[in-house]
């Protein structure tokens, strides 16, 4: 399914709801979606569940009745790694990926610990990037987990919403950076300083660095629609990404 993520192409949704397990997680953008669509007709049988995690045999073959080399973002609604995934239906995943090898598919996790125990006996399939969630730096531990995992042709971190500074962080291992500031009525405001701390400290380290959005508040402090706030950091847009 296309998508208006701005650093994927495709959405691959063969695992749906989740359970928040950090300040990131407060104003879940996937929770009001997955409650929207299960009132709206072709979308309702999916989503009759609501946000519990809930696995779906039958989306496994949509990637491949896609013959365009794609980048596709898997679980954009859910979590891959969440507890309540098998591992059986984790390796069926996994196996869908093998027989697209023209599709790079982005794998996104706040779970990374469980992540890294998956792979610890698996090879990654060299068309997966890999990514956790760092909005603060209550959870460098997570990047840890994630390098971890050896044989990863990409690995990369979500920061965003970006919560904290993370002057701190270490991106030994780490090959892109995406951030930006949250969206929705009850969005948290993120300093600009914290976001140009996060991009100097990727430059330094010669790491891509991908300016997503502002979000709900502005540069300035002004809260209006993210559309109109766009995605210019100190005057440029920086949309970088790994080079593959």
């Amino acid at each position: 399914m296309a998508t208006k993520i701005e650093w994927t192409q495709k959405v691959w949704n063969p695992v749906t709801g989740c359970t928040k397990v950090s300040e990131a997680c407060q104003n879940c953008y996937a929770e009001v979606m997955a409650r929207r669509l299960q009132k709206m007709p072709g979308s309702a049988d999916k989503y009759r569940n609501g946000f519990q995690p809930t696995i779906h045999v039958s989306s496994l073959g949509e990637p491949l009745e896609w013959k365009k080399p794609t980048m596709v973002f898997v679980c954009s609604m859910g979590d891959l790694f969440h507890n309540d995934v098998s591992i059986d239906f984790i390796d069926m995943v996994m196996n869908v990926i093998r027989e697209c090898p023209q599709h790079t598919f982005q794998i996104l996790t706040k779970r990374p610990e469980r992540m890294a125990r998956y792979f610890e006996f698996r090879s990654v399939p060299q068309n997966v990037w890999l990514g956790t969630t760092c909005e603060s730096d209550k959870h460098f531990d997570r990047i840890d987990y994630l390098r971890k995992i050896k044989d990863a042709k990409v690995r990369f971190l979500s920061c965003e919403p970006l919560l904290g500074d993370l002057w701190g962080i270490n991106l030994r291992g780490i090959d892109w950076v995406i951030t930006g500031g949250e969206s929705g009525s009850c969005a948290r405001r993120t300093p600009v300083e914290w976001f140009r701390t996060l991009r100097d400290v990727c430059q330094r380290n010669f790491v891509p660095f991908f300016f997503k959005q502002w979000g709900a508040w502005s540069e300035d402090g002004i809260k209006q629609s993210k559309y109109k706030n766009g995605s210019l950091l100190d005057g440029r847009e920086w949309k970088e990404y790994p080079n593959v």
